[in-house]
């Protein structure tokens, strides 16, 4: 059995519902924790991480208006190691899933692991669960490609139209600096026009935002893909494109895997 250094630090997901979408294991370890430091969506979620422990600090104070984002997940990762280092029992306690779209849990595991002590990961319910649930998606009927809104417009991918698209973090869409908190027409045109090599200007999308109290509902706002633009549009906000086309089928395929049944029939 591997031997650790005093000092671990466990990220876990508090989910994307206030309560509702936090797994016993999580909650354990904010808990059991000598220290919790807290990310989350609300004032409200995060009182209610407040409530399991008697250290509970803020990761809220690290953005500053101006500063870049990457700076600021640097100062949470280094706050949360020197605890660490310091022996105790850390947890970061994260909004939705502590390993999608957060760079902070998964650098401060590797750094923690690096340093020698225990570092590991606790699932919650993220932003593409509720998705799936709330849209009717099946991501395995016609496959399902997701990217950060900024990476997809810097970087050439190959679309399948005949898939269903999603693009998060829009609000931030075409971001280069980081230190933005939403970004305006402009860039988003700038977006709309890279799609439209794939799907015609009239393709209805979806603007989608997962509900955080149990007395909420989705957001779920259907436009043509030229409106997004003028579209007002949150930075919790995600843009789901359905499918444009049917996918075709490969014969050539389909014949291999034919003469394979008929080899394999006693």
């Amino acid at each position: 059995m591997e031997k650790h250094k005093a000092g671990s630090l466990a990220c876990v997901g508090v989910g994307m519902m206030l309560g509702a979408h936090i797994t016993p294991r999580a909650r354990s370890c904010i808990e059991q924790a000598d220290v919790v430091f807290v990310l989350v969506a609300d004032a409200l979620m995060e009182e209610w991480v407040r409530r399991m422990n008697p250290d509970v600090r803020s990761l809220q104070p690290f953005y500053r208006e101006g500063t870049s984002r990457m700076r600021s997940y640097r100062g949470m990762v280094e706050a949360m190691l020197v605890e660490v280092r310091a022996g105790k029992r850390v947890c970061g306690a994260f909004y939705g899933h502590p390993g999608v779209f957060a760079w902070v849990p998964h650098r401060a595991i590797t750094e923690a692991r690096t340093g020698g002590h225990a570092g590991w990961m606790e699932p919650g319910v993220s932003a593409e669960d509720c998705l799936y649930a709330d849209l009717g998606i099946d991501p395995g009927t016609v496959g399902c490609q997701h990217y950060e809104a900024t990476r997809f417009m810097l970087y050439r991918r190959r679309i399948d139209p005949a898939a269903w698209l999603v693009l998060w973090q829009i609000g931030v869409a075409g971001d280069r600096s980081l230190a933005r908190r939403t970004t305006d027409e402009a860039h988003r045109e700038v977006l709309v026009d890279r799609l439209r090599k794939d799907y015609p200007p009239e393709h209805e999308v979806i603007l989608y935002r997962a509900a955080t109290l149990p007395s909420q509902q989705p957001l779920v706002r259907h436009i043509p893909l030229s409106r997004l633009p003028h579209a007002e549009v949150d930075p919790l906000d995600t843009l789901v494109l359905p499918p444009a086309e049917t996918a075709v089928p490969d014969p050539a395929v389909a014949e291999r895997l034919a003469a394979l049944v008929v080899k394999d029939t006693p």
